[in-house]
């Protein structure tokens, strides 16, 4: 075997490794959030990113200049196209999740927004400066924190 052939079985082998993590990893976060429980899947959320990035860096590598892995064994770069393509249907079965979960999220933050806005309206009618009730204020615009962990 030929140092190039070394080299590009070496890479091809640490780039399926990764892709298998990454799959993994994104396989977990898609079983949080279709059991709703998002908060398992922010749990490993800084670890999936780096390796998502790090992905994204050696895939684009590795694009760039195709014969880096042109000597590797075609056993090898069978298998990464096969993770690969397995990477893929994770990721869009992770963006379904996540527009799913987002959805969710905003509709509730929207429900929340409306019945706050129904209770301060309904409540917000005071006296005027002869005992007369005063009319409600015109803005129904109402500010609501969020909890990033809730």
């Amino acid at each position: 075997m030929t140092a190039d052939a070394h080299s590009a079985n070496e890479r091809v082998e640490g780039l399926t490794a990764l892709a298998e993590r990454l799959t993994a990893l994104l396989a977990l976060d898609c079983q949080a959030f279709e059991a709703h429980r998002p908060h398992e899947a922010a749990e490993r959320g800084e670890e999936t990113a780096k390796l998502a990035n790090l992905y994204r860096h050696e895939s684009a590598r590795i694009r760039g200049d195709i014969s880096t892995i042109k000597a590797a064994s075609p056993q090898r770069r069978l298998k990464l196209a096969q993770v690969v393509e397995s990477l893929d249907a994770v990721l869009a079965r992770h963006g379904r999740a996540l527009h799913a979960a987002k959805t969710v999220s905003e509709g509730l933050v929207h429900a929340i927004a409306r019945e706050v806005a129904v209770q301060r309206g309904a409540g917000s009618a005071g006296y005027g400066p002869r005992g007369v009730q005063a009319a409600a204020p015109a803005s129904t615009s109402t500010a609501i924190t969020l909890n990033r962990r809730a």
